[in-house]
């Protein structure tokens, strides 16, 4: 396939800037992956639409601050866009320079820590934190929140508070699993005293995830790698809801990686890695049967992902109605349902 089929054009007025009033305010647009029927609803609604053995599915990644800024033992200005904390003092990350540092060199970050570039890897780069502080706790210091780059503002105390769900509980995401910031605390105990039961598996979502597909054929993108864990509590309340009849719901298509990283073996297994899984029309779903998800960048690996779950005609049906129907795409804005095809 090529990646023009996934490819439409989006007024940018309609790429949301700033979060709804209430986190379930937003509109949910439902469709059916068999029928291809479109329906028009609010997110408050979703427990209507879900069975009482159902089990719910939330990736509980925290945001860290990834964005730092620092210069070059030169003076040229630096910017680092850290993409994962591998232990308390390296960490690897993306560096926007008037020249890209070299093994050896040394950044000055927020004139208060010392970074030291040990190798280069790929379109990342390798650091060193010199100091004895854990750099997961540097980064929250001194680092502000990474919006994503189509929303034009700084992030701000609303977004510190907005770009992170209320149920984050493990930093290392440098990107928000979106389709969880519609839930509050409400939402989720109404859905609990329905009888739709919850559970969470974690993905730290990489800067990747915003990244278009440059190739023409879908079939040479390289995916990017990010960490999973799926715990063995999870996958009992999952096995448990299919044996009494009901569906499992992934809140995100971080989760539904995740899930179908769990599977890849032969049956959802529990644990830990890293997934550059690659869901394309075509590829055969193992775990998630219903998944809530915001609307997509065009060309994205993620419009690619729900058009193999919903199906490809349907997708641009249900995109081109939001178009029409003045929905608000993308990280802040509203949300979709989807059946499996």
């Amino acid at each position: 396939m090529r990646t023009t089929d996934f490819d439409f054009d989006l007024p940018e007025q309609l790429i949301a800037q700033f979060p709804a009033a209430e986190r379930s305010a937003s509109r949910l647009l439902r469709l059916d992956g068999v029928s291809g029927a479109i329906a028009d609803h609010w997110f408050r609604q979703l427990p209507d639409f879900l069975g009482p053995h159902d089990v719910l599915i939330l990736n509980d990644t925290r945001v860290i601050k990834a964005r730092l800024h620092g210069e070059k033992a030169s003076g040229g200005k630096v910017e680092v866009m850290v993409e994962r904390v591998l232990d308390a003092h390296r960490v690897l990350a993306l560096i926007r320079a008037s020249r890209s540092p070299k093994p050896g060199s040394r950044i000055r970050i927020a004139e208060a820590f010392d970074a030291s570039v040990i190798e280069r890897q790929d379109d990342l780069f390798l650091l060193h934190i010199e100091s004895e502080t854990p750099a997961i706790e540097l980064i929250d210091r001194y680092g502000s929140l990474p919006l994503p780059p189509y929303i034009s503002h700084h992030a701000g105390s609303e977004d510190e508070e907005r770009y992170q769900t209320v149920f984050a509980r493990q930093p290392g995401a440098v990107a928000a699993p979106t389709a969880g910031l519609h839930f509050d605390d409400a939402m989720i105990a109404k859905l609990k005293a329905a009888g739709i039961a919850i559970a969470y598996v974690t993905l730290h979502v990489g800067a990747g995830t915003f990244q278009p597909v440059r190739v023409d054929d879908i079939k040479d993108h390289v995916m990017h790698s990010e960490l999973y864990s799926v715990p063995a509590e999870t996958v009992e309340a999952i096995r448990r809801a299919q044996a009494n009849g009901g569906k499992v719901t992934a809140v995100g298509t971080t989760v539904l990686r995740a899930l179908e990283s769990a599977a890849r073996a032969g049956g959802l297994q529990a644990g830990s890695g890293e997934t550059d899984i690659f869901i394309t029309p075509g590829y055969r779903f193992q775990v998630v049967e219903r998944l809530l998800t915001n609307f997509h960048l065009p060309k994205s690996t993620l419009l690619m992902l729900v058009s193999a779950f919903a199906g490809i005609e349907n997708i641009k049906a249900a995109y081109q109605h939001a178009i029409a129907e003045r929905y608000r795409f993308f990280s802040y804005g509203d949300a979709m349902l989807l059946e499996r095809a």
